[in-house]
């Protein structure tokens, strides 16, 4: 623990601390807004309007309802509205602070063109804060923007919570700060200078960090309990309980030793991954089962510096471990580029060796006054000086994205800041050779800032480029906006983006390019004519097409071939890998990135160096085992699937069925061929669905209704009661009911229990839109209707099998056949098309973003009731959202930073760099804050005879040739023997085919054999064919081989 981290000293206990549904804390009081939110007080957050969970819908699942509220009461002031301060500015604006205000007393000039994306060739001349405003405080309703152009007063300043100053002196700083400092105002000071980043964090004295991480509190369930003087838990077997030494945990359902239960935060040792101590229990009672531990987040508190003690007693964030000097170097260098304006009355000139000079010794002198001992990198110091007059868009979109996450904290307490100086740099994007003041004019361009770095030959490579840009969603519209205000495309080249979604509500939050009037209009043509407002001289192409097999004959050979890259901006797994074996096949470079809530990664895929996207994979997810989920949940998370399943199954699946049936006369002879006991199972879900269960009124639906809530959380918990009572032992004598087994409870129907009535009132409304059945959305008269609905008594059933593991429930299920007599009795139960008399039946695919398809409605109903049967902690609506709907959380801040780093490394790729040690792919969690960057991974080599090859490698082979041509010629001239052959999932030859089968192929030309094998016809538009080969050396040994490339003719 550093000087300025003190631990607080207590924590009320989480049961007075956490809400059930949230695990929020709750505040304990108001304030006002002299007082107002963490940088203030550091505890409770102010009352605010409710938080519009449509628009903040994946903002929330960072950050908590908690922390929004606390921002939504925070007014933040942005002085510097350039490149950085308009990144700032929207990151902030998205998400959802009390207001925020522009300060700038500058005009645009054509320097600003380069990375102010709100400023116009029209906006020259104007000021920069009243130009950004109007297209700023577009952003989002709920925050008030305005501009200020006047002095930046004490009292003035006093009004903020949150103080960023991006384009300000040194001395100004200064003074600032002792204001901020004095007043526990948040100061955050940034500064882009050609590839180098600063920022600085100082949030006043006694600042809290409510939580420092944002992960979940990790949970186990507790095997045992050991009362002694040392007292050792130990989880379950399968249970690792993921704490480490010195976290603080509760109890919870712990029978036998009670006192556990609800215990103030304990703090604990850990022994192994499955136990660990919590001090003397030996006065408590006896352990005797159950209990699930819970780690209780602390809060932290931390003592800031001002400006100027910090300047010259910096602590250090690291940003990349292999520049381990880089930060006092560049604190030196920033510090001495202000005595050096201060001197020459301007910044050093772009690559002028006469100024370099010049600054060096300016920095020699700056190091002596700040205290600094340090030998000074020639070197870095001169690409600085070099540089530091250049502007450029994707540093902006990085230190951005980790300014307006520091803005967040400040206001939020939560998540940990930046302690207290961050210093970045991308020096290895720059050219190898040094450029000339003669190879960067400033010529009046848009790209001068760019050219100050980089040189005006690479603007004109860059004009030139052609990319892909696969998505259009948060980092498709951070993409966007960079390659515009980089120049790409816009002298020959050309920007196609494709994104087949519409934009929703919950886009508008940090898919930046999109306002509220754009809801339901698609997202690429969206963004492109909004890119093209920021640039005009840009090419952007939208399409509106999904990546896939389908599409292949529009992005086909000819289009891949014109590319110069490929950036992906999608957010699911599948659509990556199949763009990276697309990119690997047409050998294109490839800029992947993610994000999953604060953390983000980028990597980089450069033909013939690095390995592919696909060359490695997180593993799987572990799945729930089906008897957990039938039987024995422990968690909200089981119960929530399980709902999902209930969906799919009654409102989905079954309503297919049906509709198939009454639209495809052949439906149910081709059910009778399906394995095992699908035919039945099909059938049966039939005649219920037109005979048993088919409603004709509303009354019927609601019937339905409750007899199937009867039957899910009553029938079926007797049922499982009566095979286990919940005093039942195992053969090895311990209690069946124990570990991750809990002893459920039936419940019994309440008209007046909400809960109850909420999933009559969804599942009763839902069964009526499959049917077409008028709805009723009253839930009074929904109410009086169920009261009527006879329920037959039940009574449990000896012989039902009830699987305790999913090897058995397999057993069983393997046992179970189609019974021809059941299936014939069952088809003749099935109504005749004509009986149905125009029925009409309508699936209904699962939407989770849609409040008023009473969807999540169900969802949440059924979980709760089903998590009630078991005692498992219900989940709100929110909570089972994001768990049931799959939802990935994201934040304007996150993609802002990882955009930014893609566009740093295509400098690299449109340079031509060819050392792999030269790319950096990225992994970050501005949480943390945590910043790490390595080396891409070379594409791994293997061999035959004494050939080399990669991923990247393949045997080019030109058509037409026949099968036995073809073979022979890599015996001939590779001395392969091939001994499979394949096409896709077609196997074209192997050495263990039947010999006439053979003889009928290998005169056929391989396009023939293609075509009869897969009994499809080559679309127009294939100009090759890949092939797929195993072989054999001389000596009969199996050998790896590339695939082939068989062009037609």
């Amino acid at each position: 623990m550093s000087s300025a981290e003190v631990a607080a000293n207590s924590i009320d206990p989480p049961a007075k601390k956490r809400k059930i549904a949230t695990g929020e804390s709750t505040p304990s009081n108001s304030v006002s807004k002299a007082t107002s939110t963490m940088a203030k007080n550091g505890s409770s957050a102010a009352p605010s309007e409710d938080i519009d969970e449509g628009l903040y819908s994946r903002q929330l699942y960072v950050l908590g309802h908690d922390a929004m509220r606390r921002m939504a009461s925070s007014d933040v002031l942005i002085s510097g509205l350039g490149g950085l301060g308009v990144e700032i500015a929207k990151n902030v604006i998205l998400g959802g602070v009390k207001s925020v205000t522009l300060h700038d007393d500058k005009v645009a000039s054509v320097a600003d063109l380069s990375s102010q994306f709100y400023v116009t060739e029209s906006d020259l001349g104007k000021n920069r804060a009243e130009v950004s405003c109007k297209h700023l405080s577009e952003l989002n309703n709920y925050v008030p923007t305005r501009a200020y152009t006047g002095p930046l007063s004490d009292e003035y300043i006093k009004d903020f919570t949150a103080v960023v100053l991006t384009d300000c002196p040194l001395d100004e700083q200064l003074r600032i700060s002792e204001i901020t400092h004095a007043n526990n105002i948040a100061l955050i000071i940034a500064k882009t200078c050609g590839v180098f980043a600063q920022v600085f964090c100082d949030f006043g004295e006694g600042f809290k960090v409510v939580d420092t991480t944002g992960e979940n509190p990790v949970s186990a369930m507790i095997a045992s309990v050991s009362r002694e003087e040392d007292g050792v838990v130990t989880c379950l077997d399968d249970t690792r309980h993921g704490l480490e030494d010195g976290d603080y945990v509760t109890f919870s359902e712990v029978q036998g030793m009670t006192e556990l239960n609800g215990c103030d935060p304990i703090k604990i040792k850990v022994l192994g991954p499955y136990t660990f101590s919590i001090g003397n229990t030996s006065s408590l009672s006896e352990y005797v089962r159950g209990g699930v531990v819970t780690q209780v987040k602390m809060p932290k508190i931390l003592n800031f510096k001002k400006l100027s003690e910090s300047l010259k007693e910096p602590e250090f964030l690291v940003t990349d471990f292999a520049k381990f000097d880089h930060p006092q170097q560049l604190h030196v260098a920033y510090a001495a580029l202000d005595s050096y304006v201060k001197e020459k009355n301007s910044l050093p000139k772009p690559w002028d060796n006469e100024c370099a000079n010049a600054f060096l010794e300016v920095c020699k002198t700056t190091a002596t006054t700040l205290g600094c001992e340090v030998d000074l990198n020639a070197n870095l110091i001169s690409k600085f000086s070099k540089t530091c007059m250049g502007n450029i868009n994707p540093m902006n979109a990085f230190c951005g994205g980790v300014v307006a996450q520091e803005v967040m904290k400040s206001c939020s307490g939560k998540f940990h800041p930046i302690y207290q100086w961050m210093y970045f740099d991308a020096i290895e994007c720059l050219p190898t050779e040094d450029l000339t003041p003669k190879d960067c004019p400033m010529t009046g361009s848009r790209y001068d800032g760019q050219i100050a770095v980089f040189g005006k030959d690479f603007q004109a490579k860059l004009g030139g480029l052609k990319y892909f840009v696969v998505g259009a969603g948060a980092i498709g519209c951070e993409l966007l906006k960079n390659f515009a205000m980089m120049g790409i495309s816009s002298k020959g080249g050309e920007i196609i983006v494709t994104d087949m979604d519409l934009i929703e509500k919950s886009n508008l939050n940090r898919q930046f390019l999109f306002r509220p009037h754009d809801v339901q209009n698609p997202k690429s043509s969206t963004a492109a004519k909004a890119v093209k407002r920021m640039n005009p001289d840009v090419n952007v192409i939208p399409h509106e097409n999904r990546v896939g097999v389908e599409t292949e004959r529009v992005y086909d050979d000819d289009f891949f071939e014109k590319l110069d890259g490929v950036a992906n901006a999608l957010d699911n797994v599948d659509a990556r890998i199949y763009m990276d074996r697309r990119c690997v096949y047409y050998r294109k470079p490839l800029l992947e990135s993610g994000t999953l809530g604060t953390k983000g990664n980028t990597q980089v895929v450069v033909p013939f160096l690095t390995e592919s996207y696909s060359s490695s994979q997180d593993p799987p997810e572990k799945s729930i085992p089906i008897c957990t989920l039938k039987n024995f949940p422990n968690a909200i998370e089981h119960t929530l699937q399980w709902a999902g399943d209930a969906f799919e199954g009654l409102f989905k699946q079954s309503a297919d069925n049906a509709a198939l049936y009454l639209d495809d006369p052949n439906f149910v002879e081709r059910t009778l061929h399906l394995p095992g006991a699908q035919p039945i199972e099909v059938i049966e879900s039939l005649k219920l669905a037109l005979v048993d269960e088919r409603p004709k009124n509303f009354q019927d639906c609601v019937a339905w209704a409750r007899n199937y809530w009867q039957e899910q959380y009553s029938n079926q918990i007797k049922q499982l009661l009566f095979n286990f009572p919940q005093d039942q032992l195992t053969t090895s004598g311990q209690l069946f009911w124990s570990g991750p087994k809990r002893c459920p409870i039936p419940l019994e129907f309440d008209v007046n229990n909400p809960l109850h009535l909420d999933y009559i009132f969804a599942a009763a409304n839902l069964k009526a839109e499959v049917y077409g059945v008028p709805q009723v959305r009253d839930r009074d008269e929904v109410a009086k209707m169920v009261v009527n609905v006879e329920v037959p008594e039940f009574v449990p059933k000896s012989g039902v099998k009830i699987a305790v593991n999913d090897t058995q429930l397999m057993a069983n299920g393997s046992e179970a056949t189609a019974d021809q007599d059941r299936l014939t009795d069952l088809r003749k139960e099935l109504p005749t098309i004509e009986e149905l008399n125009g029925l009409r039946i309508t699936p209904l695919d699962f939407e989770k973003d849609d409040d008023t398809n009473l969807h999540m409605d169900f969802i949440v109903a059924a979980s709760n009731l089903r998590a009630t049967n078991y005692s498992i902690p219900t989940a709100d609506r929110h909570k089972s959202k994001l768990i049931a709907g799959k939802i990935i959380p994201a934040i304007a801040t996150t993609t802002s930073v990882v955009a930014g780093l893609v566009c740093i490394e295509l400098y690299k790729l449109a340079a031509g760099v060819k050392d792999i040690t030269v790319f950096k792919s990225g992994f970050v969690n501005l949480a943390l804050p945590f910043f790490g960057f390595s080396e891409p991974i070379s594409a791994p080599k293997m061999k035959y005879y004494e050939t080399e090859w990669t991923l990247w490698d393949r045997f080019e082979v030109q058509g037409e040739l026949t099968l036995k041509e073809f073979m022979d010629y890599f015996k001939n001239k590779h001395g392969l023997e091939i001994t499979m052959l394949s096409q896709g999932v077609c196997m074209l030859y192997s050495f263990f085919m039947a010999p006439n089968k053979l003889q009928d192929r290998l005169n056929l030309p391989m396009s023939e054999v293609v075509r009869r094998v897969s009994k499809r016809k080559l679309e127009p538009h294939v100009k090759a064919l890949v092939f797929e080969l195993c072989c054999n050396d001389t000596d009969g040994n199996d050998v790896e081989v590339p695939y082939v490339r068989y062009t037609l003719p």
